[in-house]
């Protein structure tokens, strides 16, 4: 059963700022590494951010600078911190583990809109 279960999104303005959480099952996220991807309307699911169990981070081009990711490990949880936010930043928002490729074992996500 996924346990995955993803909260933080809303409607922001350009330039706003969202901090998304996912609290993972155990079973999940010991030892994993995990990522944050993004589904924008109409495309596939990217991957956006990475976190490895000692915390190493890699973020896709268009969010370095602006996006954060972090980890809670007593708390099975994943951050994701989303500054200076850009209409092109819009879509729904997973997590699961880093370069997860499955077409189930997702969450139900978060929606992120970015719009004036």
């Amino acid at each position: 059963q996924v346990q995955l279960v993803e909260s933080g999104g809303g409607l922001v303005q350009p330039g706003g700022s969202l901090r998304l959480s996912c609290v993972a099952s155990g079973s999940i996220f010991s030892f994993s590494a995990m990522g944050w991807y993004r589904q924008a309307p109409g495309k596939q699911r990217d991957l956006v951010a990475g976190i490895t169990p000692g915390g190493i981070t890699n973020y896709a081009e268009s969010v370095k600078g602006r996006f954060t990711i972090s980890r809670d490990d007593a708390k099975n949880t994943v951050y994701l911190q989303m500054n200076s936010l850009k209409p092109a930043d819009t879509g729904v928002s997973y997590c699961n583990k880093l370069y997860y490729v499955g077409t189930r074992g997702w969450g139900q996500g978060t929606q992120v809109t970015v719009s004036s």
